[in-house]
């Protein structure tokens, strides 16, 4: 095959890498500027409210094992396929099954998404070894980019058709990503465009591609045992847990403390979500460049984090500057916890138990925090309280985080 055979097959499987990202958080971002009519029609509390929100996030820390060990005996492609069809079934579920369909399809949503985020970057690593930070932030932009489309589209689409259509009607992105997963890896499971080689570092084997023998595992140090790991475990704690609590009531927020109508909250609360591509392909050059401090750049993104609940409290009139702030701060945030997990672990064996173990404890905190932040509004009868929750959150991300990249030198 000539390198531009190659070179158009390497492209064709990152389309198809990017179309399921797109796919991995919108179905859970599109909650949000809808939850007060779901709330109203399914006669849910606000901290029932945001149980469902959470669920997904719960499921990114259950589910990570098993959705390993599966990965591990269907392989990526099988598997990548299947959380497709499970996102789209969960979606229908989610929407028309009442309040019980509504939880266990928003679980169906959580579980597929789990086997997502552990795949993809398995492939990323994969398919694009030489590649892995700039493949990485095209990953985190489009996920991003998934989340920004529901949050902005689906309270307009609500106005038309009801909460219920509006949410199943992103469900014809699962569609076209799921066609063209099929289309291009049945192509080169049939020899007409050729995968790259995998890496033989416990590689997870795939259908289209066997593995000839079983790759000899490297003796790796228990990554538990290293205090970099619990860093960063406190520091993606509070960057998904301020994340999930902001997803899940910021359109709220700015309709009670802004002024801004729903459709409106609902717009404001995309600029979060959009600037989050922005901030995912940005920061991974400037963290390659020798004369910018990762610290400084972690207590950048700290700051501009946090502009976005003390800016709603002193000055809500501002929204739209702290939205772009943190927006932009949060997937780049994202992008740095796991540039550094990649760099200190030692080995790619070592990463992805380090991975693991920052995710499964870090996404067990998301998952309880937009149910807490409901129960603080229901109790407080405010934006106050949950406010200052969400800004001590990061702020014990930012001390931890800014610890860990000091890892970085030693490196």
């Amino acid at each position: 095959m000539t390198s531009r055979a190659r070179h158009a097959a390497g492209g064709a499987v990152l389309a198809a890498l990017l179309l399921v990202a797109l796919n991995m958080r919108g179905p859970i971002t599109a909650l949000a500027p809808v939850v007060d009519r779901i709330s109203a029609d399914l006669a849910l509390t606000p901290a029932a409210a945001g149980l469902l929100t959470g669920v997904p996030v719960l499921c990114f820390a259950a589910v990570t094992p098993l959705a390993a060990v599966a990965l591990a005996r269907a392989g990526t492609t099988r598997m990548l396929a299947a959380a497709l069809l499970a996102i789209l079934a969960g979606t229908l579920l989610r929407s028309f099954g009442g309040t019980p369909g509504a939880f266990v399809g928003t679980a169906v949503l959580g579980a597929a998404i789990t086997v997502c985020n552990v795949g993809v970057p398995l492939v990323i690593g994969r398919d694009f070894p030489t590649r892995v930070p700039r493949v990485m932030g095209l990953y985190s932009a489009v996920m991003n980019g998934g989340a920004a489309l529901t949050t902005l589209g689906t309270a307009p689409l609500a106005d038309l058709v009801g909460w219920r259509w509006a949410l199943t009607s992103w469900g014809l992105l699962v569609v076209v990503a799921l066609a063209v997963w099929a289309r291009v890896h049945a192509r080169a499971s049939g020899g007409v465009a050729a995968r790259p080689v995998p890496v033989a570092d416990e590689a997870v084997p795939d259908a289209s591609a066997p593995v000839p023998g079983p790759p000899v595992a490297p003796a790796v140090p228990s990554v538990l045992r290293r205090p970099v790991t619990w860093l960063l475990v406190v520091a993606f704690a509070g960057q998904s847990a301020a994340y999930m609590g902001t997803t899940a009531w910021l359109p709220s927020v700015l309709h009670d403390e802004a002024g801004l109508t729903r459709a409106g909250a609902g717009a404001g609360a995309a600029v979060f979500q959009v600037l989050g591509v922005v901030g995912s392909v940005v920061v991974p050059p400037l963290l390659a460049r020798e004369r910018l401090a990762p610290r400084a750049v972690v207590v950048t993104i700290a700051a501009c984090w946090l502009a976005l609940p003390l800016g709603l409290l002193l000055a809500p009139g501002g929204w739209a500057v702290w939205s772009t702030l943190a927006g932009l701060a949060q997937a780049a945030n994202f992008v740095v916890v796991f540039t550094v997990v990649a760099t200190v672990a030692g080995s790619p064996a070592a990463a992805r138990r380090m991975s693991a173990t920052v995710q499964t404890v870090g996404y067990s905190v998301a998952a309880v925090t937009p149910s807490a932040l409901g129960a603080v509004h229901d109790a407080t009868g405010g934006w106050t309280g949950p406010l200052l929750v969400v800004a001590a959150l990061l702020s014990t991300m930012a001390v931890a985080h800014t610890v860990a990249v000091g890892a970085l030198r030693r490196a």
